[in-house]
């Protein structure tokens, strides 16, 4: 096996295949996770991959019953084959992906699993997971920019920067998940939209 193909990561590459087959439009994944990179620029590699991983992933449930969308998310992270996976980097992916179609936690049957993440693991899943949610209302094209978000962490706010593409898409609905993130962050909104 060529050198090139041995060094591909086994989980981003099972990640872009079942978008490449599954999401309603393939490709976005790289726009969301571009999007959302600034929320986790702190954390190490191997986490920066699981963030890569649920951003591929974060469209690939969309044929399940809204009502089932965000169980299923979790069930497809955590019993799907994807390789180079721990058991609370499964965990970490499904509740991220939950938390992409589903804004509450509680009272799932997902519950019991909690003890193999951290409290901060949970947030930071949770973070991930509203960002994507947010993210998946702006989408003009695959290949259209969304704009940017700035993440100051020390100061606590979060800037909202807009494309001239994503701007009309910011309405009612998509300005509640940005807030909803912001309020998961414990930031001050800033929303700067294009003119």
């Amino acid at each position: 096996m060529p050198q090139r193909l041995r060094d591909r990561d086994p989980l981003i590459e099972a990640c872009a295949f079942a978008e490449s087959r599954d999401a309603r439009v393939p490709g976005f994944g790289k726009v969301v996770y571009e999007f959302v990179a600034p929320l986790f620029r702190a954390v190490g590699p191997e986490r920066q991959r699981i963030v890569k991983a649920a951003c591929l992933l974060h469209d690939v449930s969309w044929r399940a019953h809204p009502d089932y969308r965000a169980e299923d998310c979790f069930d497809n992270a955590t019993r799907a084959n994807l390789g180079g996976l721990k058991h609370s980097e499964r965990v970490f992916l499904g509740l991220a992906l939950m938390h992409r179609y589903s804004n509450r936690r509680e009272g799932t049957r997902f519950a019991d699993l909690n003890p193999l993440v951290t409290p901060s693991d949970e947030h930071q899943a949770e973070v991930l997971g509203k960002a994507m949610r947010f993210a998946a209302m702006l989408l003009p094209m695959r290949d259209a920019s969304l704009g940017e978000m700035r993440w100051f962490p020390k100061k606590k706010r979060l800037e909202l920067r807009l494309s001239a593409e994503a701007g009309p898409l910011f309405g009612e609905v998509a300005e509640a998940r940005f807030r909803s993130l912001c309020e998961t962050l414990q930031a001050e909104p800033v929303v700067k939209l294009p003119r």
